[in-house]
């Protein structure tokens, strides 16, 4: 069985709750707040229905994701944490995020979360240019986000992550430089940088479909990550997993890992769950009508495990400790995986540090190709 070592676990709450609905989103989401409260006692009775989950592993993060989990108050968080330091004795907590949107953060709300455990707030910025910002439907200003990263520094809470968006229409490598610059200027601990997605479902899809706005070109998009990738390096940030990028202590413990291995518990509508052998996933359902009384279930085979394996170490600076794999797959896979490897190594988009197999910085460019032809 696949199963990481390490006997750490975290815990991710969903809280689906938004005031308007971004353009691009397709995370679960609603922006009816009716039924806030039953909502958060329901997370409250899961989280003492499944505490056995983790099997007495240390709670090591909590995340709170969404949605927008900065639309709950402190006494709600006061009711969640009392109820997970109920449930769980073998805690570390050495980190516990909030996400936020920049508009939610205000000297009194950042005071009202003094008292509880947070120690890092992560801020969906995406933009500092303000017409990027209105086209996203983002509720919040480039100044407005400025002001957000500084007060929650006065504020104390320095382990300060944004999230940035490139790959937008119309956005030129000007642009999206002057993004970039502006969050290092804010002198943040992490970077999280996304490509716009266009989902179906979401009204961005429908504007694609029906032409109103067209996407970028490849090229354009490789200058963009090109130029993201030179400013932090500069800066000092570490690459180390392909979206993310932190000053040197900074990386984020919970979203590593979804790259590591680690057993993490998911709680409320829509959260994903896994313990090592199998995933979990609970139904999507907002507010007084969440009941946390089902959820689907996927068994890993081996083979399941191995490609998961390989899909989320190739993702980190790190890469594939090839030790590893074979520890818990076996010589044969190793084998495998090694021949699999042998045309990008040669084509200089992997390569082999110590016992370490893992992309080149030409490799992250074509990144998902590479891991299909190294799955089974």
């Amino acid at each position: 069985m696949y199963f990481h070592l390490l006997f750490m676990a975290g815990i991710y709450f969903h809280i689906p709750y938004c005031k308007t609905r971004c353009l691009y989103c397709d995370f679960f989401s609603s922006t009816d707040s009716w039924g806030k409260e039953a909502y958060v006692e329901a997370l409250c009775r899961e989280l003492q229905e499944r505490r056995d989950y983790l099997e007495g592993q240390i709670l090591d993060t909590v995340y709170f994701g969404g949605g927008t989990p900065s639309q709950l108050s402190a006494r709600d968080f006061e009711k969640i944490f009392q109820t997970l330091y109920a449930c769980y004795t073998n805690l570390s907590l050495r980190e516990v995020t909030l996400e936020a949107n920049p508009d939610d953060i205000t000297e009194n709300y950042l005071d009202s979360l003094r008292s509880l455990p947070f120690n890092r707030i992560s801020l969906g910025v995406q933009s500092f240019h303000d017409e990027e910002l209105s086209f996203l439907r983002r509720r919040h200003n480039a100044r407005t986000a400025i002001r957000a990263v500084e007060l929650c520094r006065e504020k104390g809470f320095e382990n300060t992550s944004i999230d940035l968006m490139y790959g937008l229409p119309d956005q030129t490598e000007e642009i999206w430089k002057t993004t970039v610059n502006q969050a290092i200027d804010l002198d943040v601990r992490h970077i999280s940088a996304y490509h716009l997605i266009y989902e179906e479902g979401t009204p961005l899809f429908d504007r694609w479909q029906r032409g109103i706005v067209r996407s970028i070109d490849e090229e354009l998009s490789v200058a963009l990550f090109e130029i993201l990738m030179d400013c932090l390096s500069a800066a000092g940030f570490e690459h180390y997993e392909i979206s993310n990028f932190a000053r040197p202590g900074y990386s984020s413990r919970h979203n590593s890992a979804y790259w590591n291995g680690t057993p993490y518990l998911g709680i409320g509508a829509s959260a994903h769950s896994y313990n090592g052998f199998s995933r979990q996933w609970n139904r999507a359902a907002p507010g007084a009508r969440y009941r946390n009384d089902g959820f689907e279930m996927e068994i890993l085979d081996e083979k399941a495990l191995f490609n998961d394996f390989i899909l989320t170490r190739l993702r980190t600076m790190k890469g594939i400790d090839l030790q590893e794999l074979a520890a818990l797959f076996g010589e044969e896979k190793k084998r495998f995986c090694l021949k699999q490897s042998e045309k990008f190594l040669s084509g200089q988009t992997l390569e082999i540090v110590e016992t370490h197999l893992r992309l080149t910085r030409k490799g992250i460019f074509v990144s998902d190709g590479i891991m299909v032809e190294l799955m089974m």
